[in-house]
């Protein structure tokens, strides 16, 4: 892969310009590492998008000194989910690595969905 990666900031990245402000965003929650806000296309009934504030293109252009703050990517997931009141029915956390996945935008991020049944998945 030949894509930016690890950059503090990426100026063409739709998620980079949410993090700067210059985009707006419905965020749900924002630590000073990651944010999560609403996905404007939903799939789900509760539908939110988490990135980290870091430009990371993918999973797959992670560092070893990205482990600290995908973790806490997670950990942040977990707490939204909870927050939104999913932990009961239950919920879903994804992460579309590369074009074959369907990956749109290059900044790593989860989409965490839930608030009705999701049904299978191909995995």
């Amino acid at each position: 892969m030949t894509a930016r990666r690890n950059e503090t900031h990426d100026p063409d990245c739709i998620f980079c310009r949410m993090v700067t402000g210059e985009t707006p965003v419905e965020a749900v929650y924002e630590s000073t590492d990651t944010l999560f806000f609403r996905d404007i296309s939903p799939k789900a009934k509760v539908h939110v998008l988490g990135i980290p504030k870091r430009h990371i293109v993918s999973l797959a252009h992670m560092t070893d000194d990205d482990q600290l703050l995908i973790g806490k990517l997670i950990h942040d997931a977990t707490k939204v989910a909870r927050d939104l009141g999913l932990v009961a029915g239950g919920y879903r956390i994804i992460s579309n690595v590369g074009d074959d996945a369907g990956q749109v935008v290059k900044h790593v991020h989860f989409h965490v969905l839930g608030g009705e049944r999701l049904g299978p998945m191909r995995c």
